[in-house]
């Protein structure tokens, strides 16, 4: 009887092979995957998105005008502060309501302030459409403040009566919410100003009536 050739046997291999590998997929096992190839049933994993950035704009600043009229009272409501604002030019006024009052003036560049007066009272500060914010020093006293634009009849008023026979000063500040507070100084004395009615531009002083000048950025709105 001859022995089995090399084919033979090499065929008989193959086949056995073929046989196990059906019996391994009928029975559910079968020959763990190959590294980097994925396993039936599995899901890929998804490559993490790349982090989006958003743009956050700056709103932006309102800019400031070339007239304006801004009326308000400081931080601690101490005192009111005015300020108009025409072509360059500015002129504020400080006043508590009692002793304490100073007008102040000068050049305005880039919405900025910048105003004095002969006694060494001070304003400094920015303004834009809205408000005008900034520190006033007088008579020794410093206050901060925001003041909000002014529609009149709210702003400032100014006149010069005789008071006694002399020549006399006053200011008004009228806030945006209609109350007022002013102060009226002569060569001897300051006293807290009298009532002025905004919608006649007249007040009382001495026993007589006196016509307030409004002083305002605004055009038709009186002179500085």
């Amino acid at each position: 009887m001859k022995r089995p050739g090399p084919l033979f046997t090499l065929l008989a291999g193959v086949v056995l092979a073929g046989g196990i590998g059906i019996v391994n997929l009928a029975t559910g096992t079968g020959v763990a995957p190959v590294a980097g190839t994925a396993s039936a049933g599995s899901t890929p994993s998804a490559a993490p998105a790349p982090p989006t950035t958003v743009a956050l704009s700056e709103a932006p600043k309102p800019e400031a005008p070339a007239r304006a009229d801004y009326a308000g009272r400081v931080v601690g409501g101490g005192a009111s502060v005015a300020v108009s604002v025409r072509d360059g030019h500015a002129i504020a006024y400080v006043c508590d309501g009692k002793k304490v009052e100073a007008w102040l003036q000068g050049a305005t560049a880039g919405g900025k302030l910048d105003l004095k007066d002969a006694k060494n009272a001070t304003l400094t500060g920015s303004f834009d459409a809205t408000a005008v914010t900034g520190t006033v020093t007088a008579l020794g006293r410093t206050w901060q403040f925001t003041a909000p634009v002014a529609k009149k009849p709210a702003g400032l008023y100014r006149a010069a009566p005789k008071v006694r026979g002399k020549a006399g000063k006053v200011g008004w500040i009228v806030q945006p919410d209609g109350s007022q507070v002013g102060v009226l100084t002569t060569d001897e004395d300051s006293s807290p100003a009298p009532v002025l009615d905004p919608a006649a531009g007249t007040a009382t002083v001495d026993g007589a009536p006196v016509t307030a000048e409004p002083v305002s950025g605004l055009a038709g709105s009186g002179d500085f």
